[in-house]
């Protein structure tokens, strides 16, 4: 299945024949037109370039091609794949430029483009657009919503917490990898969320990260209960199970996360936790983090911090607010953006800090997206015919929204600035799509000719990020 001549559309086989005679260049680009999210996370080109483009075509693969086109019944270009197979050994002539991935840019930019080295493979641009686009808006569409939460969160510590943005990383936890429709899907979608937070079930992103990215370990997680574990004791032992949780994984600077919903959340807070166990959690050293599942998340969750403030106390911050003694709140049933958001909203009114609550979030952080989240094509802009370049573009009367740029292009820098930021100098992320060589270039060549050109590690695609989403509050 990585026979990368098979990995297209139907229709796109026949293009060799459609371009103007004495074509030698097309040029493409990707970019995000617009969607829910009014800034885009780049993520998730490298793994694809290493996955799919790192192993070259073999004679094994053009016959394979051959056999299935003439079947499916498309005119297959076997004499340029064969081209391809005796000058290049196999790899793509092909040159692959994208703005450095973890950059946080508008909507509207362009991220990718691509154009063919050989003017006998004009044709290869489009013939890649199927792989490629697909491989980009996927995780860069997950980084982007894993990211725009992030914001979300922070916004609420600073103005809650005296300890600010600290432990951000583990404030949202991806639970989707049984929500998603491949493994491959929550290998990308779960290394995606990786790139703003630690905290992960979905250890396929992990791996990911680490096969694509050289990330060590770029998520981790703790002890944690599910129904089938505490029902299990049956109700009148619902005590016991919670206190087994205890006995197994409590410790000092341990945490435990333990669902306690089975039933009624509000006795399981009150009575079990609250009474019958409080001095056993108070003694274990553990934080104890008491997760509902079931309920209206705004309603259940301030409902449940009272309860618990009331069992186990908590303290009252330079800023005003309630932080809760020995135990933690994390909610990760019916969690997305907006959820997210009133929850927060209730506590902070209720008078409790946002750093009482994380979150777990499944189906709709890794399945709950598709390319039209945020508006992802990928056009050809422009084509060189007889040493001349030429416009591509189409302006459909219908809906301007799908209205395409025109010209080789490039994303490039604005304007210069940079200030010290604790020691470290930080340029200003203002940029413009332009016309190639309009000036200085923020996007890289990380594909030439069957060869990889950059290889950013996991912690650069991080810190990116982290500087982005800093600079996005100046520039």
């Amino acid at each position: 299945m990585k026979n990368i001549i098979l990995n297209t559309d139907s229709y796109k086989v026949s293009m060799w024949k459609q371009y103007p005679p004495n074509t030698e260049t097309v040029f493409s680009y990707i970019e995000s037109r617009g969607g829910k999210y009014d800034e885009t996370v780049f993520f998730g080109l490298q793994a694809f370039l290493k996955e799919y483009l790192s192993d070259p075509i073999t004679q094994e693969m053009i016959d394979e091609a051959d056999e299935f086109w003439a079947a499916h019944g498309e005119p297959f270009n076997r004499e340029g794949w064969q081209y391809i197979l005796d000058k290049y050994d196999g790899y793509l002539p092909l040159e692959i430029r994208s703005i450095p991935e973890g950059m946080v840019i508008k909507t509207g930019n362009i991220m990718v483009s691509v154009e063919n080295t050989d003017p006998k493979c004009f044709w290869l641009t489009t013939w890649l657009e199927t792989a490629l686009l697909r491989a980009i808006w996927y995780p860069t569409t997950v980084a982007t919503q894993s990211w725009s939460i992030k914001k979300l969160i922070a916004e609420y510590l600073e103005q809650t917490s005296d300890a600010g943005t600290e432990g951000i990383e583990f404030k949202l936890h991806d639970f989707g990898k049984r929500g998603v429709s491949s493994q491959e899907s929550a290998g990308l979608g779960g290394m995606a969320h990786l790139v703003n937070f630690m905290g992960t079930d979905t250890i396929t992103g992990a791996l990911y990260a680490k096969r694509y990215y050289g990330a060590e370990m770029a998520g981790f997680s703790i002890p944690a209960a599910e129904h089938s574990t505490i029902t299990s004791w049956g109700q009148e032992g619902e005590v016991d199970a919670y206190r087994n949780m205890l006995n197994q994984f409590g410790g000092e600077g341990k945490v435990v996360a333990v669902v306690s919903d089975s039933y009624d959340i509000y006795n399981a807070a009150a009575k079990l936790w609250g009474e019958v166990l409080r001095q056993a959690v108070i003694d274990s050293g553990a934080l104890v983090v008491i997760r509902p599942d079931s309920g209206t998340p705004w309603e259940v969750v301030p409902k449940l911090a009272d309860i618990l403030g009331s069992k186990f106390g908590y303290t009252t911050n330079s800023k005003g607010y309630k932080v809760l003694n020995t135990v933690r709140i994390i909610q990760g049933d019916g969690i997305n953006l907006d959820s997210i958001s009133r929850i927060l909203s209730v506590l902070k009114e209720q008078g409790w800090s946002a750093e009482n609550v994380a979150f777990g979030m499944g189906g709709a952080l890794l399945q709950q997206v598709d390319r039209d989240t945020q508006k992802f094509a990928m056009k050809c802009s422009a084509i060189k015919i007889d040493g001349q370049w030429r416009d591509v573009f189409k302006d459909p009367v219908t809906d301007r929204s799908k209205q395409s740029k025109r010209g080789r292009l490039d994303l490039i820098k604005a304007m210069e600035c940079s200030w010290q930021d604790k020691g470290i100098e930080q340029l200003c992320r203002l940029y413009k799509t332009a016309r190639f060589g309009a000036g200085k270039s923020l996007m890289r060549t990380v594909w030439n000719n069957g060869k990889l050109l950059v290889d950013d590690s996991f912690d650069k695609v991080r810190k990116r990020t982290t500087e982005e989403h800093t600079l996005s509050k100046v520039a």
